[in-house]
């Protein structure tokens, strides 16, 4: 492989970390929400956090949660190691 061509891999490697730094932003993110809203439907009345108000609140937090376990699956090594195996 040529200079060029090994120099634009490094190019990719660069936005793929770029890629990893801005998605544990977002898990970040999303981590924040998910705790200020099971906060919040702890601090409603009984009454309030079983009924319709409770339950989507108690939605959006399993699916928050359904999101972040999303996230934890992405795994950039195999992409990053297949890179710095062509560019050798």
């Amino acid at each position: 492989m040529n200079k060029d061509r090994r120099k634009r891999i490094e190019e990719a490697r660069a936005r793929i970390s770029d890629a990893e730094a801005a998605l544990q932003a977002a898990a970040e993110i999303i981590q924040d929400v998910r705790d200020e809203e099971q906060e919040a439907l702890e601090a409603l009345p009984e009454s309030f956090q079983e009924g319709e108000r409770g339950q989507k609140m108690q939605e959006a937090i399993e699916a928050l949660d359904e999101a972040l376990s999303e996230i934890e699956l992405v795994d950039f090594e195999p992409i990053t190691g297949q890179l710095d195996t062509a560019k050798e």
